[in-house]
C-alpha cells in the first residue's frame, strides 16, 4: 500500500524501506523523506521534506490528520525505530529518540530533542530548543516533566495510542475548485462552500476550508499549511494579505489581518480579531471575541502579549511568505507533471 499522493521535491522522491502496513485516504509523502519498515501513515498525514530531509525509522506510526515537517534550510527531521503519534499532532524540525510515544494534539518545535522511552502527553507543546530526557512523562506548555516511567509502560502507552487512533475519520470530498493562474490548492485539499483566494495563495495538502454558512476569504500571497481547518458557522472568516497560517491550525469565525503569522497548532475562537502585523505563537489559542494588538508577538491559553514584534521576527514572518509562494509553483509544477 502506497500514499495517496507521493511528489518528489528539488529532484528528491520519497524512500520507502517496504511497502507501508497502511495508508490513509489524503496520507501525503513529499520530498527526501526516508521512512522505515512497517509503517503506518494514516489519513490525512502528511510528511513533507521540502528543503530538508526527514528520516523516520522502523515501525513508525503517524495518526490521522498529523504533520511532519522540517525548516527549510535550517534544519531536518529525525525520528527514531517505534515512534507513535497520535492525532493531529505537528512534529517540526525536531529530533525524536526511539520507543517515543507523541500523543493527541500535540506540537513538538524546531531544534527540539527528545529521548529513548519518553511520552509527550495529549495537547502539550515542546519549545524550541527544549532538551526532554528519555525515561518520562511530559505534559503541559511549555511540556515539562510529570513522573519517569520505564520502556515497558511507554510501549504500553504507544499501544493503547495506536488502538484509539486506528480507526479512521477518512476526509470527504470537496467542492471543484476552480482558481486563477498563481494560486495554488493541492489535490488532497477540500475545499466547500464561498471560498476566494486571492492572488499567489496557496492552500496546502490535506487543509480543509469549510465555508458553507459564511464565506472565507483569503489574501493575496497567504499561504494556508498542511491539516489546518477553517469552518465557519456565523460571518465568516477574512484573513489578510501576506499572512502564514501554519500546519494544524484551527480557525472559526474570526478576522486576521494583513502580515500576520498563526503559529503551528494555534486555535482561533469565534469572534477573534487580530490585527496587522501579529505572530501568534505555536499551540497558542484565543478566547471568544479576543483582540490581539498589532506589533505583538502573542502566545499563551488565552493569548497574552509576550514581547513586541521585533526585526528579526518581521524578517523571519517575510521569509516564510516568500518561501510559500514559491512552494505554491513547484507543487503546481510537481502536481501537472504527475498527472
Amino acid at each position: 500500500m502506497s500514499p495517496d499522493l507521493t511528489l518528489p521535491y528539488d529532484g528528491h522522491a520519497p524512500d520507502f524501506a517496504s511497502r507501508p502496513v497502511w495508508c490513509g485516504r489524503g496520507s501525503t509523502v513529499i520530498g527526501a523523506v526516508r521512512v522505515g519498515a512497517q509503517a503506518w501513515i494514516g489519513d490525512a498525514a502528511v510528511i513533507r521534506a521540502d528543503g530538508e530531509a526527514v528520516t523516520l525509522g522502523d515501525r513508525f506510526w503517524l495518526g490521522h490528520r498529523s504533520t511532519v515537517h522540517i525548516a527549510t534550510a535550517t534544519r531536518g527531521t529525525v525520528c527514531g525505530d517505534r515512534v507513535s503519534v497520535g492525532r493531529n499532532s505537528v512534529v517540526h524540525a525536531c529530533t525524536v529518540g526511539s520507543d517515543v510515544v507523541i500523543e493527541d494534539d500535540v506540537v513538538i518545535l524546531d531544534h527540539a530533542e527528545i529521548g529513548d522511552g519518553a511520552v509527550i502527553e495529549a495537547g502539550a507543546t515542546v519549545f524550541p530548543r527544549a532538551r526532554l530526557a528519555g525515561g518520562f512523562v511530559y505534559a503541559g506548555s511549555p511540556a515539562r516533566p510529570r513522573g519517569a516511567l520505564t520502556l515497558a509502560e511507554a510501549a504500553e502507552r504507544g499501544e493503547r495510542l495506536r488502538e484509539r487512533a486506528g480507526e479512521g475519520e477518512a476526509p470527504e470530498p470537496g467542492d471543484p475548485v476552480q482558481v486563477e493562474d498563481g494560486v495554488y490548492v493541492a489535490r488532497n485539499a477540500r475545499l466547500r462552500g464561498r471560498v476566494g483566494l486571492g492572488s499567489g495563495a496557496s492552500v496546502l495538502f490535506c487543509c480543509a476550508l469549510d465555508a458553507e454558512v459564511g464565506p472565507i476569504v483569503v489574501g493575496a500571497d497567504t499561504n494556508i499549511q498542511d491539516n489546518t481547518v477553517i469552518r465557519t458557522r456565523g460571518a465568516g472568516v477574512v484573513i489578510g494579505r501576506d499572512a502564514s497560517i501554519a500546519h494544524n491550525v484551527r480557525i472559526a469565525d474570526c478576522r486576521i489581518g494583513a502580515r500576520t503569522l498563526i503559529g503551528i497548532g494555534a486555535t482561533i475562537a469565534p469572534g477573534t480579531l487580530i490585527a496587522d502585523d501579529v505572530m501568534l505563537a505555536a499551540g497558542a489559542a484565543t478566547d471568544p471575541g479576543q483582540i490581539l494588538e498589532s506589533g505583538y508577538l502573542w502566545g499563551g491559553r488565552p493569548a497574552r502579549i509576550l514581547a513586541p514584534l521585533d526585526a528579526e521576527r518581521r524578517l523571519m514572518m517575510t521569509r516564510i511568505v516568500e518561501a510559500y509562494s514559491r512552494h505554491g509553483r513547484e507543487y503546481r509544477q510537481a502536481e501537472a507533471e504527475l498527472g
